[in-house]
């Protein structure tokens, strides 16, 4: 399941960050709406600067002694103005994808690795009649795989196949283009305490990787381990670490979707998770749906209401094992187009390893 990684979040959360030229303290004032209350809970005042240095890492290499390292998840859009606080700034929990690139005249800007036109798909209306009935089976699916708890020295190893929208915008023109990364594979290895870690994105990270290193520990195998098994009581217990500076309901949302994409947990919370998942106000089911390796399911389904992006958990049709995610936009927001698909995950294998950049170990049941 996702560390957030992820408080995004660590969410999913995507970074709206990367210039040419730094921005200074004036430019970023005139982006930038009127402040609000600034107060943060410790888990997304963490997440979020993990997921700035996942981004300064990305545009300037490995992580210079005395920063924090990046949580592992990719970025997500509801942080993207939150990057730009101060300076570029997303997490890997809070971080997610939604990079933007500003250009003017005939400069170039920092490379993110390969992208393409964003793909766009009929959208399908969701419905709430369903919801309760695809969560107890997903519930059921997790409750019976094959669990192994990693030791305090292990890693937890998670592959996938993901891509996420670049905003490319030039500034002198002002047309702006919706790109998607290429899909491309991401590795991603957690200690239990999640205070050491290790990503692999070739492409789109320095040529070996960056370290997840960090003193922070956010949703980490430890503490997702230790949540209550009773739905109510685990959702309860995600809206008590939110915060004011959005919704609570998508924000709790976003912090499930960490949990179940690049971190592990045992059956009886998963299963509870997306019991809970399903309490959320606004959550619908997607009849279809397609992750990024091309698998078709069914999915659970939220819309942020500030992005207007709708974050899917895709299932197996069969067997309902979680096969992976993907964000559709859904109404117009920021020159996003309604169909667009600015998301895709599928996870390919999840296991137990004896150390960072391991791939071989006890492997999960449910990949």
């Amino acid at each position: 399941m996702k560390r957030t990684p992820r408080s995004r979040s660590e969410g999913r959360r995507r970074s709206r960050s990367a210039r040419h030229e730094p921005l200074d303290h004036m430019e970023l004032a005139r982006l930038l709406p009127a402040p609000g209350d600034p107060a943060l809970s410790t888990d997304r005042q963490l997440l979020l600067e993990r997921h700035l240095m996942t981004h300064i890492q990305q545009q300037t290499g490995p992580t210079s002694p005395g920063f924090p390292a990046p949580p592992a998840g990719p970025p997500r859009r509801p942080v993207r103005r939150a990057l730009l606080i101060g300076v570029p700034v997303t997490a890997a929990a809070l971080a997610a994808v939604v990079a933007v690139n500003l250009t003017g005249g005939t400069g170039g800007a920092p490379e993110s690795g390969p992208r393409e036109i964003a793909p766009v798909v009929q959208l399908e209306p969701g419905t709430t009649k369903t919801v309760s009935t695809v969560a107890a089976k997903a519930s059921r699916a997790a409750e019976t795989e094959k669990f192994t708890a990693p030791r305090q020295d292990q890693y937890v190893y998670v592959k996938s196949k993901v891509s996420y929208v670049y905003i490319d915008q030039n500034v002198d023109t002002n047309v702006t283009k919706t790109m998607v990364q290429k899909l491309h594979p991401r590795e991603v290895w957690m200690s239990p305490n999640g205070l050491k870690g290790w990503l692999y994105e070739p492409g789109f990270q320095p040529q070996d990787g960056i370290t997840l290193d960090g003193d922070v520990e956010g949703w980490s195998y430890n503490k997702v381990s230790k949540l209550p098994t009773s739905p109510k009581a685990l959702l309860d217990r995600i809206y008590a670490d939110t915060d004011s500076q959005s919704s609570r309901d998508q924000q709790a949302f976003d912090t499930i979707s960490d949990m179940i994409s690049e971190q592990l947990a045992p059956p009886k919370i998963s299963a509870a998770l997306y019991r809970a998942g399903a309490r959320i106000p606004g959550v619908v089911v997607v009849d279809h749906a397609k992750d990024a390796a091309g698998r078709e399911g069914i999915a659970l389904a939220r819309t942020d209401e500030q992005t207007g992006e709708r974050t899917e958990w895709i299932f197996d049709k069969k067997t309902y094992a979680y096969l992976g995610s993907r964000g559709i936009q859904v109404k117009q927001v920021d020159g996003i187009k309604p169909g667009t698909v600015v998301e895709r995950t599928a996870i390919l294998d999840r296991r137990i390893v004896d150390e960072k950049k391991s791939r071989t170990g006890v492997a999960d049941s449910s990949t």
